[in-house]
């Protein structure tokens, strides 16, 4: 076979086509294959089964195999299904030619325009499960040998446009470089068509060619004309990229890779390299490929303070344009950075040089990302139509950490390809239209999780990849507006919100109806406005009882003053309704601030409207749930009062679990007050700090405050602007900072000055601290029974105090840890309860560390597992002939037949018991799963801290509004009644948008704790697991001790994890009920 390869030209040509490296010699020599073999490239699919008769030896045919596989799916219909479909697709990307591949497989005439005219990038792609087996199906590894070989899972953009550069010359796409595409051009006349406009001097046959359908992977800085981009903004957030040349020694072989860490969970690592290199990172990712690749998000002060950035510009181009950024500084940075996410082990670090032979590095804005509003549109002129379809990132540009651009590419170019096809077959404009956008709702939503597991089963048809699909989810009639017919008058775009311009009417006197509604019945209260009925705090007494019966009776408010009253309802607002002040209580008794007690009354009524109450009067039922309560909110507000709690119990008598008084002093305690569940309530009226104007100026910067800017924390105001860690200047968040008794200063967990000997040095995050209990966490029906602490958990409460309830400690069954561990927490029905916990801490903390969540700490000993494992290795044997890329394709489909408990524990089995080393297939597919829940854990952080980012600039956009309206409202002089009342609805639209936003940031707060005790444990299992493999008799007392210190560290997160479990299923069942 070698010597025919060898005096066979075009045998020679094919090997160089598959061996090219570089775009030109790609180009090259399949020019010379196809001119030995007497062929025109470009052909189409007449063209490749020319090539394949005429190639027939044995480095061919199994290219031949897998291709042929692909294109004899039945929805190719054997290269008919789009036969009279002339396509234009612009962009030699990943998804231009992804898309490009499909449309060939339809058999369209597909021609590709790319204005480069060559592949210099060598940034690297994370490639989700099914876009590894869609490549190796279109021969991925004939054409690059490395391709995810072992547990890689990520591909430079280089080599990856080459490969399907290779597979699109193959299957007669016609291309030509070095043409860019400015726009279209109509038909100039009737029975012609559609035409592109390209640049600078494109050969007659490209300038005449017509089509019917256009397909735009040309990025996200060119949308064809007619498409609507929606730009979704966050925080600053400045990107670098570097790649340093990979030598592929064997020191360079043994550095791990580093599939993503990020600060919000793993804040002990960038404490770490902040120490020693003074750089300040949000994440870092670290991928070995073509060359070594790095990636992170550094902080704008950090690059100003080092010296990569000049000067602070407002201006995201001036701030990050070449005379803004000092390229040896910038080197130095990247430098320092890599060597420290990598111990030094790459030795001297050479950049790779990019497309003009300058360092490869750079330094990039993503602070804003563009999302394409529709993905399709369709234009018809004199009865000629053209279909326009987006795909890659000028459809939605990509949020780099979440590792999702080529996946969600990938779909997107598939997606379109069956729109081609629909269209070919003669559905109508508006169906095509319609079930293209049903899949685009889908998109963004896509996760390996998600979406089908059988990757090997993908095939065009949508239904194949997701789960939950539904073609009519759009109708024809919402997206008439994406069918333009040029001949006639354009048609309007109907707004998302029709009335958006219209506001509300009646929302104030709503409001005071329903306050009206439930205030009625109670003694001496008497509603009948928004400011003065309110003075005397009984009202806001009453409103709070009706919501949270059974801290305060009625009778108990006689006597009590006006601001202690008052003071009390907003403290129970806060702390059990999860509705924060917005002003002090002097100024609702004084009616200082109308507009501040309206926006606050709005809040109850927005939350509250709909949920249903006993009959009027104080006599009502207590609720067993509040359904518009944000139970995020509360428990967050108790983590933080949990926090805060241990130094201001020094300083206070101890209340137990009495109901909490309101007289003034306070100093002759009540014996008859009955106990209830919450002793968070203060038990004294707020300090004066908080009354002395604290709603109108802020307690930092001495600044007027508006209403949409009002943060209430630990009594005082705040500007949002102004809450930020007083070291590192991060905004902070609720359960996730602390007041320093000392200087008085909020700090981040992690830049919390330490107080004594006393407390723990460890890492510092919003894990790190104890979590309120279950009890605490939600609004209990009943106190909780007492229950027994286990051995070695916390202390006994001092005398005197009341007995609290503790903690009970749950055992998780395997599918509640994998719950856990996806962020997904609601347990099934008819899972038993879980078993009694020993009373032992060491035989508690070893039993966790087994049934560790994460599948990092499975038993070794596990006889199924074991014998589950040969069972799945006997039925791949059968095809320990094939070769390697078959052997691993064998081994991921095997493995989506298996649960996800029995993935994990097939992960940690062969870690520790010799498995990997027998197995070598499984080896290399059980570690890439371990790779896949790392880049889980990562994407999750990322895509947690993206969000808040975004509800912190949203957050701010509203707090400019609504004090534009609020200044409106307080001049308001000679404005005439009915402009007072569209800015007080104006106002109140904003403060529920407020609500909502700070809602859902709470429950992204939740989220965090979440990871940050997932990787702490997971952290925790690794340390203790060298301790437990060492042979007793060789471990030393220290050993012993650090041994049981890491139990019971062990123990309390697991402890806390529970406590976030059960918060969830009571959240769960609260809004069953």
């Amino acid at each position: 076979m070698a010597s025919s390869a060898s005096t066979n030209p075009a045998h020679a040509h094919f090997e160089s086509f598959l061996q090219a490296q570089l775009c030109q010699d790609v180009l090259s020599s399949f020019q010379g294959l196809c001119g030995a073999l007497g062929l025109e490239p470009g052909g189409g699919l007449p063209q490749y089964r020319k090539l394949k008769a005429q190639l027939n030896y044995w480095s061919a045919k199994s290219l031949w195999a897998k291709l042929d596989k692909r294109a004899e799916q039945p929805v190719y219909q054997q290269g008919r299904a789009c036969a009279r479909t002339k396509c234009l697709v612009v962009g030699a990307g990943p998804c231009g030619l992804r898309a490009a591949v499909e449309l060939a497989l339809l058999g369209a005439r597909v021609v590709l325009v790319e204005k480069r005219t060559k592949f210099s990038r060598h940034n690297v792609l994370h490639l989700w499960p099914f876009t590894i087996h869609d490549l190796r199906a279109l021969g991925a590894k004939k054409f690059y040998g490395r391709f995810c070989t072992g547990t890689l899972d990520h591909i430079s953009i280089r080599q990856l446009q080459l490969l399907l550069l290779k597979v699109v010359l193959l299957l007669g796409v016609e291309i030509h470089w070095g043409v860019t595409f400015t726009g279209l051009q109509p038909p100039p006349k009737k029975g012609s068509g559609w035409r592109a406009r390209l640049q600078p001097h494109p050969p007659a046959p490209l300038a005449n060619y017509e089509f019917d359908v256009l397909i735009s992977a040309a990025g996200g800085k060119f949308v064809p004309e007619g498409f609507t981009v929606r730009e979704m903004r966050g925080k600053l957030a400045i990107g670098i990229t570097v790649n340093f040349v990979n030598r592929r020694t064997v020191e360079e072989t043994q550095v791990p890779e580093i599939s993503g860490v990020a600060r919000i969970y793993n804040q002990s690592f960038f404490q770490s390299l902040l120490k020693a290199t003074g750089i300040d990172l949000e994440n870092i990712v670290y991928y070995k490929d073509d060359t070594h690749y790095f990636v992170m998000t550094a902080k704008k002060q950090c690059l100003l303070r080092l010296g990569v950035l000049r000067q602070d510009w407002p201006e995201i181009d001036r701030l990050l344009g070449s005379a803004n950024v000092v390229p040896e500084a910038l080197q130095r940075f990247v430098r320092a950075a890599a060597d420290f996410a990598t111990n030094g082990k790459l030795g001297k670090l050479e950049f790779a040089r990019d497309a003009h032979g300058r360092p490869d590095i750079s330094a990039f804005d993503f602070t804003s990302m563009m999302r394409a509003e529709s993905s399709a549109r369709v234009q018809e002129k004199d009865g000629a139509r053209l279909l326009l379809g987006l795909v890659g990132d000028c459809l939605v540009e990509p949020f780099w950490p979440l590792g999702t651009g080529v996946a969600r590419g990938f779909l997107a170019a598939f997606d379109a390809a069956w729109m081609v096809k629909r269209w070919a077959e003669g559905a109508g404009p508006l169906e095509v239209l319609a079930e293209r956008e049903s899949l685009y709702q889908l998109l963004s939503q896509t996760s390996p999780e998600n979406m089908h597991r059988n990757v090997a089963q993908y095939e065009l048809d949508p239904a194949t990849r997701y789960p939950t699909l539904n073609l009519r989810a759009v109708t024809p009639h919402q997206v008439q507006d994406l069918y333009d017919v040029m001949a006639k008058e354009p048609r309007r775009r109907p707004s998302d919100k029709p009335d958006a311009g219209k506001p509300a009417t009646g929302t104030q006197e709503e409001l005071l109806r329903w306050c009206r509604e439930q205030t009625a019945g109670y003694p001496g209260v008497h509603v009948t406005d928004l400011s003065s009925s309110w003075a005397d705090g009984r009202a806001l007494c009453a409103l709070v009882h009706r919501l949270r019966p059974g801290l305060l009776e009625p009778a108990e408010l006689r006597g009590v003053g006006a601001l202690e009253a008052t003071a009390w309802a907003l403290k129970v607002a806060e702390h059990e309704l999860g509705i924060p002040p917005v002003l002090s209580a002097k100024a609702v008794v004084a009616g200082s601030d109308p507009l501040g007690l309206i926006a606050y009354l709005s809040h109850f009524h927005s939350t509250f409207k709909n949920t249903a109450h006993g009959p009027g009067g104080p006599e009502g039922p207590a609720r067993q749930g509040f359904p518009g309560t944000s139970s995020a909110v509360l428990f967050l507000g108790k983590l933080q009062r949990t926090l805060q709690r241990p130094r201001a119990q020094e300083n206070r008598e101890d209340t137990g679990g009495k109901k909490p008084r309101l007289e003034g002093e306070a100093k002759t305690p009540s014996t008859e007050e009955p106990p209830v569940p919450e002793s968070d309530v203060p038990p004294t009226p707020p300090s004066q700090h908080q009354e002395a104007g604290a709603g109108d100026l802020c307690a930092l910067c001495g600044e007027h405050l508006y209403i949409l800017e009002r943060l209430c924390a630990d009594g005082r105001f705040f500007h949002r602007s102004c809450f930020r860690c007083h070291t590192c200047e991060a905004t902070l968040w609720p359960g996730g900072y602390r007041q320093h008794p000392g200087d008085g200063h909020f700090y981040c967990l992690q830049h919390l000055p330490q107080e004594g000997p006393e407390e723990d040095g460890g890492d510092q995050g919003p894990g790190s601290q104890d979590l309120p209990a279950a009890e605490e966490a939600s609004m209990p029906s009943g106190p909780s029974p007492a229950v027994t602490p286990p051995e070695g958990t916390r202390a006994a409460p001092s005398p005197g105090q009341p007995t609290q309830p503790t903690r009970r400690l749950i055992r998780l069954s395997s599918p509640e840890r994998q719950r856990l561990s996806s962020l997904q927490l609601t347990p099934e029905p008819e899972l038993e309860p879980p078993p009694k916990p020993p009373r032992s801490c060491a035989a508690l903390a070893r039993q966790a560390l087994e049934g560790s969540f994460v599948g990092w700490g499975m038993p070794v000993q596990s006889p199924q597992v074991l014998v589950a494992t040969e069972e799945e290795q006997e039925q791949s044997a059968s095809s320990s002939e094939e070769e390697e890329e078959e052997e691993e394709e064998a081994a991921a489909g095997e493995t989506t037949a298996l649960g996800s408990d029995m993935e994990q524990a097939l992960v940690t089995l062969a870690k520790n018991s010799g498995t990997m080393s027998k197995y070598p297939t499984w080896q290399r597919t059980l570690l890439r799963r371990a790779r896949e829940e790392e880049m889980k854990r990562f994407c999750k952080a990322q895509a947690v801290q993206r969000r808040l980012h975004e509800i912190e600039t949203a957050l701010g956009d509203l707090e400019a509004e609504g004090m534009k309206v609020e200044l409106a409202l307080r001049s308001q002089g000679g404005s005439p009644e009915q402009q007072n009342t569209l800015w007080m609805e104006q106002l109140l639209q904003l403060v529920q948008k407020k609500n909502s936003l700070l809602a859902e940031e709470a429950e992204l707060m939740i989220t965090v704790q979440e990871l940050n005790l997932e990787e702490k444990q997971w952290h925790l299992d690794q340390e203790l697991r060298g301790y437990l493999n060492q042979e007793g008799a060789l471990k030393t007392p220290a050993d012993r001790q650090a041994e049981e210190q890491l139990l019971k560290k062990l123990l309390d997160v697991v402890n806390q994890r529970d406590t976030l479990i059960r918060f969830q299923e009571e959240l769960r069942l609260s809004e069953l009920a």
